[in-house]
């Protein structure tokens, strides 16, 4: 079984590979942050593929989430107790970015499109975030909406840990009023130019360039869906938040979004909203 790798990266399994989830390689043989998070990501594939938990285990993140395609989460000891399969197979693209001492791998196959969110720890890779969208095949008519935005625009149902949290808060506070206000211009220092967002509801990723298009057009609204619930993981200079939305009206998602520190703005990287298929659809009042 092979998982084949974006052009501009080594072939995996050369060097450390075996050991890489449990031990860090010497320094004589160590191989850059995208090669060493792209054979951690080759090994957890392949433990999955080979139903070798003990292997898995040792991948996985203690604060580990796996969310897939119908928005379930399952933790790391009930990934461990039932292993699910990918959905995108055991053959999709991998392509690889790494952001100090997080690294964010996204494959995708046809319509399934994959997050995996690495941190390192002691000079150790393990995965933190798997998360799968499965894009729709039709776009889906909008529901009712609003255009007032009060939660996350000026509050959220969150109370930040320290300085770097209260900094992720306030950027996507921003970023949200620019995007009820359809003000291009305040939204895009808030990204950066990889930026992407991939949800259920929609038939393609979303760029940077193809967000900014869709907030040019002249309006107020629709408000972006409120903050349920959040967790954030500080690694100095990125954050990765899990969070689930509580839209207007439907039902609500799990997103997982990668933040990092940019001349002293924080900046969103990725975001992947998974909608909770099982939950109840929220009726607008």
């Amino acid at each position: 079984m092979k998982r084949r790798l974006a052009a501009n990266t080594l072939a995996i399994g050369v060097v450390c590979a075996a050991m890489l989830a449990a031990l860090p390689c010497s320094p004589a043989h160590a191989a850059s942050d995208d090669e060493a998070v792209l054979q951690a990501d080759h090994a957890l594939v392949e433990a999955i593929g080979n139903t070798d938990r003990a292997a898995l285990g040792k991948l996985l993140d203690e604060s580990f989430v796996w969310t897939d395609s119908a928005g379930k989460s399952s933790t790391k000891a009930q990934v461990l107790q039932n292993l699910p399969k990918p959905a995108d197979g055991y053959d999709a693209e991998a392509k690889v970015r790494t952001y100090g001492d997080v690294a964010a791998v996204q494959s995708a196959n046809g319509k399934v499109h994959v997050l995996r969110v690495w941190v390192q720890r002691s000079g150790s890779w393990r995965m933190l975030v798997y998360q799968e969208v499965t894009q729709a095949e039709k776009a889906e008519p909008p529901g009712p909406g609003t255009n007032i935005c009060a939660n996350p625009c000026k509050t959220v149902p969150y109370t930040p840990k320290n300085e770097a949290e209260k900094g992720v808060i306030i950027s996507w506070q921003q970023l949200e009023t620019a995007v009820t206000n359809h003000e291009p211009q305040k939204w895009a220092p808030h990204f950066g130019d990889e930026f992407v967002l991939i949800a259920s509801g929609a038939t393609q990723p979303t760029t940077k360039a193809d967000r900014i298009a869709q907030l040019s057009k002249p309006g107020i609204g629709p408000a972006p869906p409120a903050l349920a619930w959040a967790h954030m993981f500080d690694y100095g200079n990125t954050i990765v938040m899990e969070a689930q939305s509580k839209p207007f009206s439907g039902k609500p998602a799990h997103i997982s979004r990668v933040w990092f520190k940019h001349n002293d703005m924080w900046q969103m990287a990725f975001s992947y909203q998974t909608t909770i298929q099982a939950a109840r659809a929220i009726a607008p009042k």
